[in-house]
């Protein structure tokens, strides 16, 4: 495995058939004043990562919620707004994460060490008897040996519980007085979510709020808004989702 050269590059994938960090050439643009519609969310990361790279105590974090609300999209906002201050950030495949005491084993070295990373991980989540959560926990709480403080781990994901749950497992939960002792199979459940400090929730936009985002798109726009408005709203109802994630399919198919 061979380390890079951190100070000038900003990103990196993990790919595991080589066992090594590819460095992302093609970064997308996007700036967190361009995320319309999640502002309480945004504030809640920029605050978290700010901390973190004045190597304050600062909380793994899980991004969850419907899907195209930007979830992903402000990680990569984060990364263009704060990469001049330090932050770097490193995506990991659910497949891979088998991997990652490999990689922040690469992470803690003297050239890596002055960076503050972000191990990023999309579309998280696991099917009934996949164990591949367990090595998140060593990231998230450590184990023996601490993970190192330049690292978090942001991940998102479109249900809260990352562990699938069987109506079976609240055959053991019950009240003890006035406490709810759940049964091992939802402690286990809830443990892993549990390990991140910040959980961060995603709804669907409205469409007063939908439509404030293609007009993001659309800024010098010199035709009938209404009549884009309306294209816009069709376009939405036909695929039953007027997210962020929408507003911008839609700009790209548009023409007036």
């Amino acid at each position: 495995m061979r380390s890079l050269h951190w100070e000038s590059t900003s990103a990196a994938v993990w790919r595991a058939r080589h066992q090594h960090l590819k460095p992302v050439t093609r970064l997308d643009p996007v700036r967190p004043d361009q995320l319309l519609g999640i502002e309480h969310q945004k504030q809640q990361l920029v605050e978290n990562t700010q901390k973190f790279l004045r190597g304050e105590p600062a909380n793994h974090a899980l991004l969850w919620g419907a899907r195209g609300t930007g979830k992903s999209s402000l990680i990569k906002a984060l990364l263009n707004e704060f990469a001049d201050g330090g932050l770097r950030c490193v995506e990991v495949d659910v497949a891979d994460l088998d991997d990652l005491p490999e990689i922040v084993d690469l992470l803690d070295t003297e050239s890596a060490r002055p960076y503050r990373f972000i191990l990023f991980c999309d579309d998280l989540s696991f099917e009934q008897r996949d164990l591949r959560y367990k090595h998140l926990k060593t990231i998230l709480a450590g184990s023996l040996e601490l993970p190192p403080d330049n690292i978090l781990l942001y991940a998102t994901s479109n249900r809260r519980h990352l562990l699938p749950e069987d109506a079976r497992d609240n055959d053991q939960t019950r009240v003890v007085g006035n406490e709810l002792h759940h049964g091992d199979s939802v402690e286990e459940t809830l443990s892993l979510a549990d390990r991140f400090g910040l959980w961060l929730s995603f709804y669907p936009a409205d469409w007063k709020t939908y439509l404030e985002i293609v007009d993001s798109y659309f800024p010098d726009y010199k035709g009938d808004r209404e009549e884009l408005h309306r294209a816009a709203k069709q376009f939405a109802m036909l695929r039953a989702n007027h997210s962020g994630r929408t507003a911008e399919q839609f700009y790209f198919s548009y023409s007036s």
